[in-house]
């Protein structure tokens, strides 16, 4: 081949281009004024079938969560880490009256903040709440697995005994050294693990686990009366009926002891109304200013926590026998 038909079989060069001009290593235009295709973003696909997010009333802010938990969600971009506290601040707030919605709120904080301990200790706590034990169970464990923290260990348990799994259950009760464990905990770890004996049929092991140390008709405290309560229904199950009236006796007397004389008591009840989707107002860019960060300040009753309580702590109740 000569030379001539070597230049001749070369692909013509625009003019005005130099061979530097081309990037390197890129997919070549289609056509003129076209980008090409590695510079096109790929649209995001959204499911027609997620359920929307609940709404939350405007009254609502990151500051009716607890410190603690405003802590954890400092990982997150101050607009999400908002909108992540004000759903918690929802569960908390919704957890013993509209347990469904709480659970909404819960599940809504989890497509935000999905690595965040204490959002999968919540969708855990609603999830059990609402009786959907699998989710439960691995939210629990997902939270554990996260923080390292045995507090929700007693719904674990329970959660496999909602699942018709009671060895299962016992064998997860043995996972944690009880001396480690709060007393709040180990009593709602003793009650869990007494239904699961009672569910085998064990009743008179199931008896045995409730007799620890924080069984003191003597001291009472937040977690003595259901820990009276469910060691009376076994009583009762065994055939001990005058016994087991003793500690269902003990049991009322310590809630109106915890529970201070009727004329000491004062509820401050904060209506608040939950907005429905029609009243969603239309978004608004330059209306709503930059989320701030503010000192944390206690509204409402005056409780010391007004932050998602879970059930291994002092102030939620423990998860009853069945």
């Amino acid at each position: 081949m000569t030379d001539d038909d070597k230049r001749r079989s070369r692909p013509e060069r625009p003019a005005g281009r130099s061979p530097r001009d081309a990037p390197a290593g890129r997919g070549q235009r289609q056509e003129q004024g076209e980008r090409p295709i590695w510079q096109q973003r790929v649209e995001m696909q959204r499911d027609p079938n997620r359920e929307k997010s609940p709404l939350i009333p405007e009254s609502i802010t990151p500051n009716d969560v607890d410190m603690v938990v405003r802590v954890q969600l400092k990982t997150l971009t101050p607009e999400n880490a908002e909108m992540v506290a004000r759903h918690l601040a929802m569960v908390s707030l919704l957890i013993d009256q509209d347990p469904e919605l709480a659970h909404k709120h819960a599940l809504s904080a989890a497509r935000r903040a999905g690595r965040i301990a204490v959002v999968r200790e919540t969708v855990g706590v609603t999830a059990y709440t609402v009786g959907d034990y699998p989710l439960a169970l691995r939210e629990l464990l997902a939270h554990r697995r996260i923080s390292g923290s045995n507090d929700q260990l007693p719904l674990i348990v329970d959660s496999e005994r909602g699942m018709n799994r009671p060895d299962r259950a016992l064998k997860m009760s043995r996972e944690a050294d009880r001396k480690s464990l709060t007393p709040a905990v180990r009593v709602n770890l003793a009650i869990a693990t007494s239904g699961a004996r009672l569910d085998l049929g064990e009743n008179e092991l199931a008896l045995s686990e409730l007799e620890i140390p924080e069984l003191n008709p003597a001291k009472v405290f937040d977690y003595s009366p259901p820990l009276f309560r469910a060691y009376s229904d076994t009583l009762e199950i065994l055939g001990k009926s005058a016994e087991a009236k003793k500690w269902a006796d003990l049991a009322q007397r310590a809630e109106v002891a915890l529970a201070g004389k009727p004329e000491d008591v004062l509820e401050i009840v904060e209506e608040i109304e939950i907005p429905k989707f029609a009243d969603r107002p239309k978004f608004d860019p330059t209306a709503k200013p930059p989320f701030e960060k503010k000192p944390f300040v206690k509204r409402g009753t005056g409780n010391s926590d007004r932050g998602f309580d879970g059930p291994g702590r002092p102030g939620r109740s423990a998860p009853r026998g069945r």
